[in-house]
């Protein structure tokens, strides 16, 4: 087992660093950020590594890793580590994130001067030779241009480039049980290096894919543009279903599924909100960036993303419609009270970017209620995994045009308004008496 050393332990860096002292590593943490640095609960919702429970119930008082799991300062960790894993964010602007409509023309690459800032600090403790191994998302070419120069004033310092393939909510799980593990080989000896760090962690068997560190920068964004690529896909047989009598998306697209020979893994191929989080959206912009200063003769990620808009268009137009129907059969009443249809709220259950998680980044349910609201409308949205107050129905609450943004399971026991309107793009709303459910892509509707 090694001294690790892990500079970064925000959302990922965190669960991936305790999950290395868990498998027998000696793991010293440091962040920037000092508030960081505990072994307090997190605020944010990550499961254990079977990819259910709470990561929380690791922490705190139930804290057992004492010897092994520790903070302390950048020099320390440096001096003490046999290999340095650098899990520093990589970000984009909140325009770029996906919770709003992409900028007309307007790209951008991910911001590294964390990451740069970062490296060159860790270079300044390096008196041995030492793995640098960068886990932060990046741009093909990255390494070359920002991080080598950087490390190059260090010949103790050895470049490992290794993404991870986590998806957040569930990082203790997927980092245990990867695909692949990539390795981008600048340096062979800091390369066999990370190569035994992850057979230690995983096993002689550990699935290791060594490329260019060129090809593993490109093969991180591509993997993640790929998911996104696979849900405006099932996204727009959705819709079609949604169009045409008799088709259910859920039928097509278990039948495609299937097909594990010719087509790919059922993963990310049902039909319901847009794709989101902290890596896909933001990737597949940073990647129409990079396609625009490549002068590519198409811009594929832009297309991407453009379906995702007009997709999250096209479920907002839903609700507006049973916004208006709702309008139409309670115009007297609202008009007797003075109430505008504008000023009437449209509700969006959930925020979270997927179910049972609180983690809000490029959430495809908050562009959802940004769309809405650019057309003019009020908007309330909750999120029970979000949100710190209660929300609730009375047996007088009127009946409302409502979204289902996030597939949270306790929206199947909720009871909604008589004379409701519920747009499920998920088809796993329950029949309601009273209540019209508009289960998106499926013939059948329940009222």
């Amino acid at each position: 087992m090694m001294n690790v050393a892990w500079v970064g332990i925000g959302k990922l860096g965190y669960v991936c660093a305790y999950t290395a002292a868990r498998a027998g590593h000696r793991v010293m943490g440091y962040d920037i950020n000092p508030d960081a640095m505990n072994t307090q609960p997190r605020l944010y919702k990550e499961a254990k590594e079977n990819g259910t429970g709470d990561f929380n119930d690791y922490l705190g008082e139930n804290f057992d890793l004492p010897e092994n799991f520790m903070f302390c300062d950048l020099e320390v960790a440096v001096m003490q580590a046999d290999i340095v894993f650098v899990a520093v964010q990589t970000p984009h602007e909140e325009k770029f994130e996906g919770i709003t409509r992409i900028p007309e023309d307007d790209r951008a690459d991910f911001n590294y001067d964390s990451l740069i800032m970062a490296v060159s600090e860790i270079c300044q403790y390096v008196r041995k030779p030492t793995p640098i191994v960068v886990i932060s998302t990046v741009l093909p070419g990255t390494m070359e241009r920002e991080i080598k120069p950087v490390m190059a004033e260090n010949p103790y310092a050895h470049l490992c480039y290794s993404p991870q393939f986590i998806a957040m909510g569930t990082t203790m799980r997927d980092y245990l049980n990867p695909e692949f593990v990539l390795l981008g080989v600048d340096d062979e000896w800091a390369a066999e290096v990370a190569t035994q760090y992850y057979k230690d962690l995983l096993g002689d068997d550990a699935p290791i894919r060594r490329m260019s560190v060129a090809s593993a920068e490109l093969t991180k964004v591509a993997y993640n543009t790929y998911i996104g690529m696979k849900i405006v896909f099932a996204n727009n047989l959705m819709e079609i279903c949604h169009h045409i009598d008799g088709a259910d998306v859920d039928d097509v697209t278990d039948a495609i599924k299937a097909a594990h020979n010719r087509l790919i893994s059922p993963a990310y191929l049902s039909g319901g909100m847009g794709d989101g989080g902290g890596c896909h959206p933001r990737d597949n912009i940073a990647l129409s960036w990079l396609a625009k200063e490549l002068e590519l003769s198409t811009d594929f990620c832009e297309d991407i993303m453009y379906a995702r808009e007009d997709q999250a268009d096209f479920l907002c137009e839903l609700v507006m419609d049973a916004h208006a129907e709702i309008w139409e059969r309670n115009q007297d009443a609202w008009e007797k009270h003075n109430l505008d249809i504008s000023i009437k709220p449209i509700l969006i259950l959930g925020s979270a970017f997927k179910p049972e998680t609180n983690i809000t980044v490029g959430s495809p349910a908050i562009l959802c209620k940004n769309i809405i609201e650019d057309y003019g409308y009020h908007v309330i949205q909750y999120d029970p995994h979000v949100d710190d107050h209660g929300f609730g129905f009375s047996g007088s609450s009127p009946a409302m045009a409502i979204l289902i943004g996030t597939k949270h399971t306790e929206f199947t026991q909720w009871r909604f308004p008589q004379g409701s309107i519920v747009i499920d793009p998920f088809r796993y709303i329950p029949d309601q008496e009273g209540v019209t459910v508009v289960r998106v892509g499926e013939t059948r509707q329940a009222k």
